[in-house]
Order: structure tokens, then sequence, then C-alpha cells
């Protein structure tokens, strides 16, 4: 717009469960305008109430609910009922009888994939899946690679990892200046972007010294990410045994993704569950009827050799407490899955190593086709407060913002920070930690860390190009 000012997204969601509710809230504080369908009227209610946003009762896969809904102007519709078949048809006619530009689908389903010809504009018409299971499942097998971590967020395909980490008494980083840190480090670069202490954001600057406690994100290649770890929390102990407690359609994915990598033992307490998760997995793999916070039985099953006790049920409350007992009986590392973001945030890193929450892993990929500019990554922090974000520059020294200045000629707004560069395509790809001459070349992927929302926008503009670069 001529006046720089930028239209809100329209967007509609179907289902207002929790992941529906978490997308919702996410959403909102983007200051999009929201409206969610769903057939409990109740549910609804108590969204509006706690949320900007408006409830349309019915169901989301008949026109006349979606015309009610505002498909008619709506820019994007994603679909978060807990039914695949929903889904699918809410894309569908919200693409053939509105023409809605974006369409997105929660799919359970491993038969529906990304790119299949069942999902393009002649199939159900949808430009994007997203599993919150399969995302968790990945995410929980990155913390199990690098288990001091609470936080493994990948940018590049992979090629540099945002870590985040206590820093432990008498460890490198503990008691050291950020600058004296990174002298340890003389083979390869890092950079930490941001430093958050009691839950306060510290400013890192060269001169700030890092007390035991503190929660450190450091950016560095995926190469590197052990020997900074070590660094920061001063234990490098690989994970070997894993228990999980409770195997739902979460524990189950996981349980599979295990196979060969760890020794695996399985609680859950339904029979019936248990007799289909012995026909599903190897022999090696040890199932057990019984409730995840029984005492006898965690003890019984030598819960204190565990190298991670992963509590997977469908209630948060049981999973923390599953959680707080196997690391009282002597478990080295404990997570847990939260469905409610509060309780995740708040839980980290505290009595319970890591709490991760299945609908935030996905937020990010959601935040991905919202961002204007060519931006190609998201990851969502700190309760959806902070973002760092991954841009591609296009263009030219003419038309771009960031091609052809140096980093010091670019005006980041007040708290927003550099974090790295990756340069080039696949093996020949380098990672760059930029300094103040460090010069943008097109086709760049730029790591920012966001520390407030509020700047997001700011940011976004730098990777908009002028009209002249498609001329």
């Amino acid at each position: 717009m001529a006046n720089g000012t930028v239209r809100p997204m329209n967007i509609i969601i179907l289902g207002a469960g929790r992941v529906g509710e978490s997308v919702a809230e996410s959403l909102v504080s983007e200051q999009n305008d929201i409206t969610v369908i769903d057939q409990d009227p109740v549910r609804l209610r108590v969204l509006e109430e706690r949320l900007d946003l408006r409830g349309v009762v019915g169901n989301g896969i008949q026109p006349s609910v979606l015309r009610e809904a505002g498909a008619q102007d709506a820019d994007m519709v994603i679909g978060c009922a807990t039914s695949d078949e929903s889904n699918l048809v809410f894309c569908k006619v919200a693409y053939n009888v509105f023409q809605v530009p974006t369409t997105i689908a929660r799919l359970r389903s491993p038969e529906f994939k990304e790119g299949d010809e069942l999902l393009s504009k002649a199939g159900f018409a949808v430009d994007q899946v997203i599993c919150p299971e399969d995302s968790v499942t990945h995410y929980i097998n990155k913390l199990l690679e690098y288990p001091e971590a609470l936080h493994v967020l990948e940018f590049a395909e992979g090629r540099v990892c945002l870590i985040g980490v206590k820093a432990v008494a008498g460890s490198t980083l503990a008691g050291r200046t950020l600058a004296e840190f990174k002298q340890c480090f003389p083979n390869f670069e890092m950079r930490v972007v941001a430093l958050y202490r009691q839950d306060v954001g510290v400013e890192p600057t060269r001169d700030t010294v890092v007390l035991p406690g503190d929660e450190v994100f450091v950016l560095a290649a995926q190469e590197h990410i052990r020997q900074v770890l070590k660094a920061i929390h001063n234990v490098d102990q690989p994970v070997q045994r894993v228990m999980i407690g409770g195997c739902g359609k979460v524990g189950l994915r996981l349980a599979r993704s295990l196979i060969g990598q760890y020794q695996v033992k399985l609680i859950e307490q339904k029979l019936t569950r248990c007799e289909y998760l012995a026909s599903q997995l190897p022999s090696d793999v040890l199932v057990l009827q019984g409730d995840t916070v029984d005492e006898d039985l965690l003890e019984e099953e030598n819960v204190a050799d565990m190298d991670m006790f992963l509590a997977l049920t469908d209630d948060d409350e049981d999973n923390i407490m599953a959680a707080m007992l196997a690391k009282r009986l002597g478990a080295r590392r404990v997570m847990a899955l939260i469905n409610r973001r509060s309780y995740a945030d708040m839980l980290n890193g505290g009595m319970i190593d890591i709490a991760v929450s299945p609908a935030q892993t996905v937020i990010g990929e959601l935040l991905t086709h919202i961002r204007r500019g060519d931006v190609v990554g998201v990851h969502s922090l700190r309760r959806g407060a902070a973002e760092a974000l991954e841009g591609v520059a296009r263009g030219d020294a003419k038309t771009s913002r960031l091609v052809g200045r140096r980093i010091e000629d670019i005006k980041l707004p007040a708290g927003a920070r550099f974090g790295a560069i990756v340069r080039g395509e696949g093996r020949q790809s380098q990672v760059l930690m930029p300094h103040h001459d460090t010069l943008i070349e097109s086709d760049d992927h730029i790591i920012i860390f966001i520390p407030h929302k509020r700047l997001v926008r700011a940011v976004e503009k730098l990777f908009q190009v002028g009209a002249t670069f498609f001329g």
C-alpha cells in the first residue's frame, strides 16, 4: 500500500480443539482477522471471550456456513478439525466455491503427502499439510540427539541450528563474558542471539557475563552444535536408553522412529492398545501394561537407568506428574508432552527438563505462510512472544533493501539481531556469522532473531523486493 501499512490477513480456521485453539491464539497475536468454525457453541463462546476473534457455529464443509464465516473475502483457510476427511472437504469447498487463495489442512494419515496429485488443485486443493504428530516426533528426535538442549530449531534445511540451553555452573560459559566464550572456539564461529535471566531478556553484548541458570540461545552450523552444547552445559552424554510413558499416536510414531537407535521400553495403560503396539513394533521393544504414575512399576522397570523418560499421554496433568516422578526416581532427563502452551513454557527447564507443546511445533510452519516477503522458515519462541525468522535476499542493490549492502548499513528494529547467513546450495553452501562489514549477496538465506512480535513487520519488509525486480 502507498502509505506503507499492511492489510491484516482474513483467515478462517475449522475446528476449535487443541490445535485449532493454539493456531487461532498465535494468529490473533499477529493482528489478523480470525474466524473459527465449530459445531460446539460453548467452545466457541469461550474462545471469543478469551481471544479477539469471531466464532461461527456450524459444519465447516457446508458452503452456507463458509459464506457466513466470510470465505468470499478470505485470504487463507486452515482445516484443524479432528478428522482428515472434514479438513480435506473444507479445503476443497473453500477453493472451488470461494476461490480462497491458500488452503492448509491438518492431516494425520500418512497416505496424504504434500505434492501428491490427490492434494492438487484438481484434487482436494490442499496447498500445505500440517501434522502435529509428525512435527512433534521430529522435534523430540532432535532433542534426543542433543539431550542437554531445551530447544533445537533447524534452518536452511538443517545446515544451521538454533539451540536453547541453560548455562551450568562450572561450564566453559558460566562466569565468562560472551567475547571470552567465543575465544574458546577458534576453529569455527557461533553467535549468541538471545539470553534470558529469570525469564527476563538480557541484551547479549560482548561484555555480557553469563550466569549459571541463564537460558542462552546460540546459532551455529549443525556440525558444531555438540561442541557448543558441551561448553554451555558441561555434559556430552548421548542417550542410549529411552522409556516412553503413554503410547498413543505420538508415542507410536516416536517408538517407530527410535527403532535401531536406542533401547526402548513402553508403558501403556490400555490392554488392547498394548496388544496393538506389540504387533506393530519389533520384539526387542518391551511393551508393558501399566500406569505411568505407578511408582512401583517405574522402579521395577529401572527408570533410574534411563537416559530419557518421555511422558506422552493425552493428559497434561498425568504427563507432568509422570515426568516429575521419573525425575525423582533417578531418570537422567525427563520430557513431558504438554498441550497447554502456558504450561509448557512455565515448566520447561525447571522441575521437568523439557516440556514440548505439540501445537507449538507446527505454528512456525503456518507462520511461514503468513509472513510477507521471501520468508522460508519461522520458529516461534517464548510463548510466541519472540521469533527466529529465515528469509531469502532477492533482487539487486536497486530493488532490495539487503542485497549489495553491508550489515552495518542495514537498519534492523531495536532488539532484532542478525544470526547467521547461509550462502550457496547443498554441500557447497557456507554458514557465515555476519560481521559489520559482511556484504549481503542475492539468494543468501539470512536468519534473524526477533525478540518481540511487534518488530516482525519491519523485518518482513527487508525481504520484500521492489516492483522492478520482476520487470
